[in-house]
């Protein structure tokens, strides 16, 4: 099945203005999706940057190599198959000694929700996969519910999607699976349905709305994934460089906001100690103390920008004494 990244690239705006990048700089798309970011950026870095651009969908390399093409061609690029928490390795591969500027535009994008087979919708009837990566992921959503115990599910629905519900619905599925595997997307909601009230299915969204979040997250080990990815990004940036995270959820943002803020202390000694013995320096500044949101403009254009968290940090010059 083919089908066209038309991804909307969110604060796209305020991306360029805290990312800054500038001419005969490197920058680095670590979600490349149909790459609405990435263009603006190539625009600016011309006429001798580089553009690194990943992602594990097929479909997005792709479209993003034919919005290159059409709108900034002839311009440099390296668009890589990967996922962000490795990095390490794909930098390594893209053969560059640093990056200018980082940019991590987290969750899933609105092609991948549209297609059936990808298990994420709950609008749709499909297998139950929602695997990001199905070529080197194993785990998926089926496995996750037939095959968790009842405790451990509702720990993932309760952790992962804040789901007030959490240990209704494991019950409920728990039920359910020793009649007969569930293993479509509809099939679960029927369960989710089943679980919850109904007098709390009549508000707050789709019921089934939180259990997917979680299921995705536990499925791609997403916030695991996100951790590592930003620590090696903050290895790879060059001293100045911008790092920028879009987040769409608290638990997501969270773990932005630990390894900022973690990375951007200082001495970590007992107070009463007369010299430092740690030895701990900052690596970034904390451009952001409180997430940056779309405006109400943008929210009204595009409603997927409600959520939309973003914070900032600048790589410091370790190498400079007082950093």
């Amino acid at each position: 099945m083919t089908q066209e990244y038309r991804h909307i690239p969110v604060m796209l705006s305020e991306v360029l203005a805290e990312l800054d990048p500038k001419p005969g700089e490197v920058v680095c798309d670590c979600t490349l999706g149909g790459a609405g970011h990435s263009v603006e950026m190539a625009k600016r870095i011309q006429p001798d940057g580089l553009s690194i651009g990943i992602d594990q969908d097929d479909m997005a390399l792709e479209a993003a190599a034919r919005r290159f093409e059409g709108e900034v061609p002839g311009a440099e690029h390296r668009f890589l198959k990967g996922n962000f928490g490795s990095l390490d390795e794909l930098l390594v591969k893209a053969e560059v000694p640093g990056v200018d500027c980082f940019l991590f535009d987290i969750g899933v994008s609105s092609p991948q929700l549209d297609i059936p087979e990808r298990g994420f919708s709950y609008h749709e009837d499909a297998p139950l996969d929602m695997r990001m990566d199905p070529g080197n992921n194993t785990l998926t959503a089926a496995e996750v519910i037939n095959h968790y115990n009842e405790a451990d599910l509702a720990r993932v629905l309760r952790v992962y999607g804040d789901e007030k519900f959490a240990s209704r619905i494991a019950h409920q599925v728990v039920l359910r699976r020793e009649k007969a595997p569930i293993e479509t997307t509809l099939e679960l909601v029927d369960v989710i349905k089943q679980a919850i009230p109904a007098a709390a299915r009549r508000h707050g969204g789709h019921p089934a709305r939180k259990t997917f979040q979680a299921l995705r997250i536990e499925v791609n080990h997403e916030l695991d994934v996100l951790d590592k990815g930003l620590r090696a990004a903050v290895r790879w940036a060059n001293p100045g460089g911008r790092i920028c995270v879009i987040s769409y959820h608290s638990l997501e943002d969270r773990v932005v906001k630990h390894v900022f803020s973690e990375m951007s202390q200082g001495c970590i000694c007992p107070p009463d100690l007369p010299v430092c013995v740690c030895g701990h320096v900052p690596i970034v500044r904390v451009r952001t103390k409180k997430p940056i949101v779309a405006s109400d403009d943008e929210v009204a254009r595009n409603p997927r920008a409600r959520s939309a968290l973003m914070r900032v940090a600048v790589r410091l010059d370790t190498t400079e004494e007082g950093t």
